[in-house]
């Protein structure tokens, strides 16, 4: 051991020790005492040194033992950590699935109602075209009808034209079977006024009816029974503007 000196003592002659007066044998007791001092100074060094190094070996073990625990507790509260997000992911790949599920089916369903739509513009479209035909054939049948009708009205208008100048007024048609029937009248031969008047007959039966008559005339009913009786409509229109000259007069 270190600081630890024994002396090894000399061979001892035992015929030489006994042959003295007083025989002794030295026991190098100090040297013993020094030698025993020494070792146990070591065993005590030692011992503090072994002391040392296990507090500092168990102070090293509980600081890695604590170091390891703390790790432990934070790769164990990292993984909670990771469970829980992986559960909070899971629930949003579940709410993914079904909004892809539910956008799927709103994309199919709109598929189907544009494909329906598509289908019910088709049919429409051919509609309007067999429409457009009927049309271009209607517009050809009533040109060929108004240029009929013009071809049959020309000489008409004269024979109208003429009546209207023997009866004294202007026959329009105003509706189906309705005839309008103006006066421009003028009372009396100094006077520079002239009174417009007018009334609409209807003609869609033999028997007569006047629809409006303005301004109004009392004897227009009685003049319409006698219409309705004669059929003479020539005769009612002059009579009519007689009454009228007479209502002014």
């Amino acid at each position: 051991m270190p600081g630890l000196n024994l002396a090894r003592p000399g061979q001892l002659n035992l015929s030489t020790i006994l042959s003295s007066q007083h025989p002794t044998i030295d026991l190098h007791l100090s040297a013993y005492e020094a030698s025993t001092r020494n070792f146990s100074e070591a065993i005590a060094d030692f011992n503090s040194r072994a002391i040392a190094e296990v507090n500092q070996r168990r102070e090293a073990h509980t600081a890695e033992t604590k170091r390891l625990a703390e790790k432990s507790q934070n790769i164990e509260k990292e993984t909670n950590q990771c469970k829980v997000k992986e559960i909070e992911l899971v629930g949003v790949l579940e709410r993914e699935r079904e909004e892809t599920k539910e956008a799927e089916s709103s994309v199919a369903a709109l598929r189907r109602q544009v494909a329906s739509q598509r289908e019910a513009v088709a049919a429409l479209d051919a509609d309007i075209k067999q429409y457009r035909a009927r049309v271009a054939n209607l517009r050809k049948e009533r040109e060929l009808e108004r240029k009929t009708l013009t071809a049959h009205a020309e000489p008409l208008s004269a024979e109208l034209r003429a009546c209207e100048r023997a009866l004294g007024c202007v026959v329009e048609g105003v509706g189906p079977d309705q005839l309008l029937i103006r006066y421009s009248l003028k009372v009396g031969e100094d006077s520079p006024s002239t009174h417009d008047v007018n009334f609409v007959l209807d003609v869609s039966s033999t028997s007569y009816k006047v629809l409006t008559s303005t301004p109004l005339l009392p004897t227009l009913p009685i003049l319409l029974d006698q219409l309705n009786e004669s059929l003479d409509l020539y005769t009612f229109i002059r009579r009519v503007r007689q009454e009228y000259v007479t209502l002014f007069s």
